[in-house]
């Protein structure tokens, strides 16, 4: 069994853990330790297809999950997020266990009937990572500090329980009120899992740390806790786990770096969903000098500025494009006179027909009409594909004309697409191009070299804008966040000394 496990929790959503437990992973991979991530039960609809151990076939896990396995330098199975939990819409979250899908469920349906099953699945999986690493790190999801859950506290307080880990407390001090949110959830927390806790950590912290240093020494003789480290506010890059991270529905907001002039800037849209999923699709894009990501509220007119709109996953297509509909977008999507570029859901909304609309969607509906801007038809199912995909391409039309080359992702949907006439088919039988629209379903297309450096050239030939000159190469986000741990936290209070990786 692992030596040491460490869980990584907070005072509430989105103060930095899967930053954290990233960073800590790939802080013990530079040391030659044997570490493995690993997140009980994880809610979101940002998921990467992954091996199953106990399948010997594919399954899905959070993004966070697989990006720090990635930071461990190991491959990423379903172990490492035994429980996934999918919102679509209306109290219904889709179950993943192991990595493949049992059913939608309301929240009280799951906590009355599957949770116990969830819990024992978590812990066999923690067990089967442990037998094989050394150190074990641990996210939890949301805040500790929820009284009203404690019983049944997978992530945080179960995990805490079932892995008797070294636990550290996190809180965002951007939010503000750190300090009595650190005191209050230590007091609020189990007897026996507070005493599990060996210290503290402020994120994103702007200013000199000497100012917080009287609040800090009061803190620790209140607690009798360390405080092991202030981390500035520094967003290495990491890809987001959930929609926390974007905008509200409705608002506007834009990504990617302010300093290019606007002849040499590509705007890309990417429609906000109400169930959007596996947006980190675009991250690659908006890190690339010269492009920037707008995410397009339903509620408005599409900008004049937009070179290129991507219709995104989600996790209700059929709900969306209802959403869309109710909006009129739907007509403003079809009167844009550039590149469509529509991703698994998008994919699927861009078509002539949805058939079996009620497999997918929380209506009745067994047919819904799509945009029209590809003839295909998308037929829902109950079972479900998850896979990667890995394939050689020589595109000589369309908006990837001049790709060459080996291409890698990964698929994730009920759906099955197929097409009514005759199409250019890009990205193998998972895609369906015609008049600048192209429709696919692979995710992590971007992050293929070849696959976005030609969409990039691509649009800037077809806006007549010049590319700026490409800056130097930057630092993996994974380093960043692993150099943010080791110049800002006490790390000899967290980590074990003179490991060696397990063979």
């Amino acid at each position: 069994m692992a030596s040491q496990t460490v869980l990584v929790v907070a005072t509430s959503s989105h103060a930095g853990k899967s930053t954290v437990v990233a960073g800590l992973c790939r802080v013990l991979n530079r040391r030659k330790v044997s570490v493995a991530p690993y997140k009980a039960q994880n809610m979101s609809n940002n998921a990467r297809a992954v091996p199953s151990p106990n399948s010997n076939g594919w399954g899905e896990i959070g993004i966070s999950q697989y990006v720090q396995a990635r930071a461990a330098g190991i491959p990423p199975n379903t172990d490492m997020n035994p429980v996934l939990l999918k919102p679509r819409g209306d109290g219904e979250s889709q179950l993943i266990l192991d990595g493949e899908a049992v059913d939608h469920y309301e929240a009280t349906k799951y906590y009355d009937n599957y949770w116990h099953t969830a819990r024992k699945t978590a812990e066999k999986a923690y067990k089967r990572l442990a037998s094989k690493h050394d150190v074990i790190i641990c996210e939890g999801a949301g805040s500790i500090g929820e009284i009203n859950l404690h019983h049944r506290d997978l992530a945080n307080i179960e995990t805490a329980r079932f892995t008797d880990a070294d636990i550290l407390l996190i809180s965002d001090i951007e939010r503000g009120g750190a300090f009595a949110s650190l005191y209050g959830t230590i007091e609020l927390m189990p007897e026996d899992v507070r005493q599990k806790v060996i210290g503290f950590i402020i994120t994103k912290f702007r200013g000199q740390r000497e100012i917080l240093e009287p609040g800090i020494k009061e803190l620790e003789e209140l607690t009798d806790i360390p405080v092991l480290g202030v981390i500035p506010y520094e967003d290495p890059g990491l890809p987001e786990e959930d929609s926390v991270s974007l905008p509200p529905i409705g608002e506007k907001t834009v990504f990617g770096e302010d300093d290019t002039k606007p002849s040499e800037t590509i705007n890309i849209g990417v429609v906000r969903l109400p169930r959007i999923s596996n947006f980190t699709d675009f991250q690659p894009l908006t890190q690339t000098p010269g492009i920037k990501t707008t995410y397009l509220p339903l509620n408005q007119k599409i900008p004049n500025n937009i070179d290129l709109i991507i219709l995104p996953g989600t996790k209700n297509t059929v709900n969306d494009l209802k959403a869309l509909k109710k909006t009129g977008l739907d007509k403003e999507i079809k009167k844009f006179n550039g590149p469509i570029i529509g991703i698994c859901g998008g994919y699927q909304m861009l078509g002539e027909t949805i058939i079996n609309a009620d497999i997918e969607g929380t209506g009745s509906e067994k047919e819904i009409e799509g945009l029209k801007l590809l003839p295909t038809e998308t037929e829902f199912r109950l079972d479900k594909k998850v896979k990667e995909v890995n394939f050689k391409i020589k595109i000589d039309k369309g908006l990837l004309k001049g790709s060459e080359g080996m291409v890698r992702g990964y698929e994730i949907h009920m759906g099955r697409t197929k097409h009514l006439n005759n199409l250019n088919q890009p990205l193998e039988k998972g895609s369906a191009e015609q008049n600048m629209v192209l429709g696919t379903y692979i995710h992590g297309l971007f992050e293929n070299q070849v696959i976005k450096n030609t969409l990039i050239n691509q649009l800037y030939t077809i806006s007549g804008k010049t590319k700026p000159t490409q800056n130097q190469q930057k630092d993996s986000p994974i380093d960043k966040a692993a150099d943010l741990i080791e110049q800002n936290i006490n790390l000899d209070k967290i980590l074990p000394k003179n490991k060696t990786t397990k063979t």
